[in-house]
């Protein structure tokens, strides 16, 4: 038995600490539910599963902070996880010392557990054409849900989910960027497509050209399926289902999965491995490295450079099988 949500949620502070995020921070629903969530746990753990608000922040100290952590390291969670709650309560009590609410910040200087950085899954080139080959190949009666009241739908599918495909790798866009695109985020003319990444940050991702006719394709068959559901205005995005809603981020992951494992590829293989193969591919090109950060809306360098490691065991790969005394 847990605090309920709507109790965590209710106590003043947290409430304040919220809106702060939402409004200040501008931190996507998402990243609130999750700040939510680990505030709920810390609460739980220190004044067990009968507490209720308002909650003492202040009674809290380095001790408690630190049974907290050891607590998730007894119990086998991964560095990452660990690192993530830590990183949330920590802001949770800077936000709280800065509004006077508390005198200390008890995760203030409290070590976690370094991550192991494991390389990024990357497609070969060879393995992303056979990918994003695979919905023209697919027999029309599996390439996509068939709406039998629509006349075209299962082409419409079919163009639609190459053009996703196309437009993944080759913007390096996340797929919740790709699920969340409207008609309005594309300009045929100048090749870009507009996104919104973490945080709300807006960015450009240029696109070449077999997603642009890819794209095109799918829209004029979207555009005639629209019509025949009776539908009236613009769509609701540039992405549809067969109900004419729009396709949702676990729909895509689920027809991506369908066309790795008819392409001969590994099924378990995340949408997001295109957005590693992206960058992978851009860099063992010649690609500025400042360049690919900036297309892949990164805030940081060194989350980039990780791909910079991707291609160097890529070259030891090749070292290794060519030098004859390698």
């Amino acid at each position: 038995m847990t605090i309920p949500l709507e109790d965590v949620s209710g106590d003043p502070c947290v409430a304040q600490f919220l809106r702060y995020m939402s409004a200040e921070r501008n931190a996507s629903d998402h990243t609130v539910n999750n700040y939510l969530l680990d505030i709920r746990q810390y609460a739980g753990a220190v004044w067990g599963p009968e507490a209720r608000n308002p909650f003492k922040w202040s009674e809290a100290d380095r001790y408690t902070a630190r049974r907290f952590l050891a607590g998730f390291q007894k119990a086998g969670m991964a560095p990452a996880t660990t690192g993530r709650k830590v990183s949330s309560l920590r802001s949770f009590y800077k936000f709280l010392v800065r509004e006077e609410k508390v005198e200390l910040n008890p995760f203030s200087g409290l070590q976690v557990p370094k991550k192991s950085r494991r390389l990024p899954s990357v497609l070969t080139v060879a393995e992303v054409n056979r990918l994003l080959q695979a919905p023209a190949k697919m027999p029309v009666e599996e390439a996509g849900p068939v709406g039998k009241a629509v006349r075209g739908w299962s082409e419409y599918a079919r163009r639609r989910d190459a053009a996703m495909l196309e437009l993944l790798y080759s913007t390096g866009m996340r797929i919740s960027e790709l699920a969340s695109l409207n008609d309005a985020d594309v300009d045929f003319l100048s090749g870009v497509a507009k996104v919104r990444g973490k945080g709300k940050k807006e960015r450009l991702c240029p696109f070449g050209r077999p997603a642009h006719q890819a794209l095109r394709a799918a829209i004029e068959r979207r555009d005639l399926c629209w019509a025949a559901l009776g539908k009236k205005g613009m769509p609701p995005g540039l992405f549809l289902n067969r109900s004419g809603g729009r396709l949702t981020t676990r729909s895509m992951e689920r027809l991506m999965k369908k066309y790795l494992a008819f392409a001969g590829l590994n099924a378990d293989v995340s949408p997001h491995a295109l957005r590693h193969s992206f960058a992978t591919h851009m860099l063992d090109a010649g690609a500025d490295l400042r360049c690919v950060q900036e297309l892949l809306g990164h805030t940081s360098l060194s989350t980039t450079q990780i791909y910079t490691h991707v291609t160097v065991e890529r070259l030891k790969q090749v070292y290794e099988q060519a030098h004859p005394r390698a």
